[in-house]
């Protein structure tokens, strides 16, 4: 039982454990503290790590006050106290010092300065500052200790924020010996600012009333204009619960404390609370620091660490440079998806600059009526798709029209930069940039007039490794940072605020019988026999396939080879109604909108049809027996009913390699009561290309599906690569990547969507996928990687610039050798010698010199040609893209074999006939032309559509047709 003495104690404690919580160094105090278990002071050590200190400081409390005391545990505390440095805690609990509400006030208010004028005080000497307030007791030994470290580690900043977080833990008296040490040690400027007197010589005036402080003048000032403005405590607690040194100011408590983009609504996003204030992280801050310089850089951080606040950070220092020299600005943030346009400019870019910049976006979708030049004009700031941008440039290199020029940007940022390589679109830009730069380098030479480059800043948390050789993982990284003319490739250690995702594979067990899949090896096994066949490959396998497409064998086996691989994917069912839809479409080929038309089919078609409707029934009943199916899908639905069943609030992304298994699993998902018991609402995110047979999103209804994600009401996507790569979600706490594995840089960015803490990510296993053994090699990659990344960063700045501009060099030089060649080969070629036939009926349709270009699309301008196809309905019509004057209407077909050929375009008010090169074969002077499934492979220089000629010649024809 405990004594009125203990009570009292206890009550004093109470009493004052507002103060006291503020005060109390948690780690220090447990070193010195004998009266709590271990166990109970690990947890609180937990918590100071994972939460805050203040947090933890409250749980120590609790803990201290827990009964049955033991014998002494009052004076063992103080002493505690007293030995880790906290005297000013220790003098609170002291029973002959009762809080004096005035003095409590008075150091509430020096605390409260202290915060304000953070963005100034780091500025000062921390070195010479710490030394001084040691030696006069204002700190610790840990503390100077510590204080000298971060300086040394994280620079001069990061060290004055370390001492200021230590002095206003300090004793009574503390505030006036820090702004004697201020003057003492030549700060001027920092002691007349925090109050005292602008005659140096006389002593410390009364401390200015915080209503009398210049809020709007000199601090905010120095919040806004210094570049090195940075929020120094990094928990998240709420204001009333604001730990000693916190930001606090009115800007800067609208500011999520998180480095991660803001999840609001986006019309919410554009029109909240002005965000002037960019509050910046330690690491953040070292890694911009080239850039703030004007200095071209690469910043390699993790996903979730923050690298685009970071690029509006510097996006906004650059503006207000030049605006300071008189200059005007214009930046260019350049994305790969559709998505992050909107994504970057709602969430990020808008809110932060839209009161001081005009900002704006474009891609694809966009429904603006201007030109992309008129924007770039009226905007400092510009978020769109490379595309965009790279055809402007275009535009302006051939004359065509106004168009861009390099010259009219000052700061490009390029989002996801490690795909600056190879025939990308980002590498067709910086190539342009590269160029011009050597020219400059010359005409500079020639004392001739230069043309002004913008600052180059790219964005990645991946730049991967290239191929196998181990040469290749230093090359791979050179390259990027080559083409992105980067002077420096900045990374950091994040610390504390690193995060790994949980990771687990899931591996599956074959089946025990597969009767469904064995119905299809039948059929297929029949196929061979029927077309005399005779392949060494497992069926369903990758090296089947591989066979089937380059012997280019039947349509049909493809097809079945498919179905296999989706019943070990998705459920039975599924893999069925793909099979069926493909019959089905083969079979209305052969039937002709017009009755009186009669399309033929071939004996062989024949037997394919009877040989798929003589098994249907079989496999429909098989479909239907649950036993049979995958052992996949039993690891994924354990999966993700574990996820929802063990969160107050689970939101997590499935990826799965193809459009098919991601509506499939999908409906999987929304027609199985396990997962609505949970809470489970599931919708599917797939590509807006047109490559797959399977009809696209459009940009729009990704968006949608995003956003309602983004808020809850869809709390698990089921996603292909799309939604790798970007998309930020905060509360999105578990990714699972079902049988699918492709490279490091993908992995890094899957694992990266899950952004809260305790995320989890799972990789489950499929059938023939090999994903457990391709995991592997991607973690061996990224260390690889890293290990470049390093490497790199260890050189002397004179040897990696020399390495960078040998590999400039060599890429335009071999962009040089590939125009050239490139041009020979159209030379050389003779159109008319160029003949199409159909690749089903091998019936001649046309020749090259029937052909033109509309944009980048080839028409046949032949009215012979009419005759020889049908219109069909196109049912995956898109949206009309962005500046375009085509949209497509119908897709064209055969009329003796119902092949598809191409789509029926409308441009400026006439139709076009727009052909598909893969849809025919092609031969030059009698000999067959391999490979050709796009027009690149197909070397031919077409001329551009004479629209005035191909008018004239519909009107003569339909006068032709009047007469008649």
């Amino acid at each position: 039982m405990a004594s009125d003495s203990d009570e009292g104690k206890e009550r004093l404690i109470d009493d004052v454990r507002p103060s006291l919580r503020k005060r109390i160094v948690v780690e220090r105090v447990l070193d010195q503290l004998h009266i709590i278990e271990n166990d109970q002071k690990e947890q609180i050590r937990q918590k100071a790590m994972s939460v805050s200190n203040l947090e933890a400081a409250d749980l120590l409390i609790s803990a201290v006050l827990k009964k049955p005391h033991a014998p002494g545990w009052f004076q063992a505390f103080v002493d505690a106290l007293k030995h880790s440095g906290c005297e000013s805690a220790a003098h609170y609990i002291q029973p002959g010092n009762p809080v004096d509400p005035a003095a409590e006030a008075e150091n509430d208010a020096c605390v409260t300065l202290i915060q304000i004028l953070s963005p100034s005080l780091v500025q000062m000497k921390t070195e010479v500052v710490n030394v001084e307030c040691f030696s006069e007791q204002l700190i610790t030994q840990d503390d100077f200790e510590k204080i000298k470290t971060i300086t040394a580690n994280e620079g001069n900043m990061g060290g004055a924020r370390e001492l200021l977080r230590s002095i206003v833990r300090g004793r009574p008296g503390w505030f006036s010996q820090f702004l004697q040490i201020l003057r003492v040690t030549e700060h001027k400027h920092l002691y007349e600012l925090t109050g005292g007197s602008s005659d140096c010589d006389k002593t410390v005036g009364k401390l200015p009333s915080l209503k009398d402080e210049p809020m709007e003048s000199e601090a905010a000032a120095g919040s806004q204009d210094s570049p090195e403005f940075m929020v120094i405590s990094s928990t998240n607690e709420p204001p009333e619960e604001q730990d000693l040194y916190q930001a606090v100011s009115a800007k800067s408590r609208q500011l999520p404390d998180s480095v991660e983009p803001s999840t609001s609504d986006p019309v919410e996003a554009a029109g909240g609370p002005e965000k002037d204030d960019i509050v910046l992280r330690d690491y953040q801050m070292n890694v911009a620091g080239p850039a703030l310089e004007g200095k071209n850089i690469i910043i390699c951080l993790p996903t979730g660490s923050g690298k685009t606040r970071v690029a509006v950070y510097i996006t906004k220092k650059h503006l207000d440079h030049r605006r300071k020299e008189g200059c005007s600005g214009k930046v260019i943030i350049l994305v790969n998806k559709v998505p992050l346009v909107e994504q970057h400019f709602n969430a990020e870019f808008l809110p932060f600059l839209k009161h001081t910049y005009k900002v704006e976006r474009v891609s694809g979708d966009s429904q603006l009526k201007i030109s992309f030049t008129e924007i770039v004009k009226n905007n400092d700031v510009i978020v769109c798709t490379a595309q965009i941008l790279e055809n402007y440039l275009e535009r302006a290199n051939t004359g065509e029209d106004e168009g861009v020029d390099l010259s009219d940007l000052t700061l490009i940022v390029i989002d996801e930069c490690h795909h600056t390589q190879k025939g990308g679109v980002y590498n067709h830009i910086m190539m342009r940039y590269l160029k011009q730069k050597h020219k400059n380098i010359r005409l500079k030479k020639e004392q001739k007039k230069t043309m002004p480059l913008p600052q180059i800043l790219g964005l990645t948390a991946s730049p991967g490794v290239g191929g196998p050789p181990k040469w290749r993982k230093l090359r791979t990284t050179y390259c990027i940072c080559a083409n992105l003319d980067a002077s420096k490739i900045m990374t950091t250690d994040l610390g504390q605020f690193k995060r790994e995702p949980r990771k687990s594979i899931q591996t599956v067990e074959d089946r025990k019988e597969d009767p469904f899949g064995d119905v299809i090896k039948n059929i297929m096994n029949d196929i061979h026999t029927h077309a005399e066949l005779n392949p060494t490959y497992d069926l369903g396998s990758q090296t089947y396939e591989q066979w089937v497409v380059q012997k280019e064998r039947i349509e049909h086996l493809k097809q079945y080879s498919e179905g296999l691989n989706l019943c070990n994917t998705i459920r039975m069912r599924d893999a069925l109604n793909f099979l069926t839809e493909y019959q089905e479409e083969e079979k209305k080929k052969k039937k002709s909108p017009d009755a009186e038309l009669v399309i033929k089919i071939t004996e062989t078609e024949q037997f394919l049809f009877d040989l798929f409707e003589g098994k249907k029934d079989e496999l429909k009943q098989l479909s239907e027996k649950p036993e049979f199916e995958n052992d996949s899908l039993s690891k994924l639905r354990s999966k993700v009913l574990h996820e929802f069943t063990s969160r107050e609030k689970a939101r997590g992304i499935i990826f799965t390699k193809t459009r098919r298994s991601a509506i499939a699993l999908s409906q999987w998902i929304q027609e199985n009561p396990k997962f609505a018991d949970v809470g489970v609402k599931a919708y599917h995110v797939i590509g807006a290309g047109d490559q797959s047979v399977v009809k696209p999103m459009t940009s729009a209804e990704q968006r949608d599906v995003l956003t309602k994600f983004r808020d809850g009401e869809v709390n698990l996507l089921i996603a292909t690569t799309v939604a790798e790569e970007g998309l930020d979600i905060a509360a999105c706490n578990f990714v699972i990547r079902y049988g699918l594995v492709t490279n490091e840089i993908a992995m890094i960015q899957a694992r990266g969507r899950g952004r809260a803490e305790d995320s989890s990510y799972t990789l489950v296993d499929v059938k023939n996928s090999g994903v457990a053994e391709k995991e592997c090699v991607n973690e061996y990659r990224i260390t690889m990687m890293n290990k470049a990344i390093d490497k790199i960063r260890t050189l002397k700045q004179e040897d990696y610039d020399r390495r960078i501009l040998e590999y400039q060099m060599q890429a335009i030089m071999e962009g040089r050798m590939r125009m050239k060649k490139k041009q020979q080969q159209q030379m050389r070629t003779e159109k008319g010698e160029v003949k199409f036939s159909c690749r089903s009926c091998s019936k001649h349709v046309c020749t090259g010199e029937d052909i033109q270009m509309v944009d980048v699309h080839r028409v046949n301008v032949s009215l012979e040609f009419r005759k020889l196809f049908i219109k069909r309905e196109n049912t995956t019509l898109q949206e009309r893209h962005f500046d375009s004057e085509t949209e497509t209407n119908d897709y064209i077909a055969c009329k003796d074999c119902g092949q598809r050929w191409g789509s029926m375009m409308l441009y400026r008010g006439i139709d076009c006939p727009s052909l598909h090169v893969k849809n025919f074969v092609v031969t030059f002077n009698g000999k067959k032309k391999n490979k050709c499934t796009s027009w690149s492979d197909l070397k031919i220089k077409f001329p551009a559509f004479d629209y005035i000629k191909y008018v004239h010649q519909l009107g003569e024809s339909s006068d032709k047709d009047d007469t008649d």
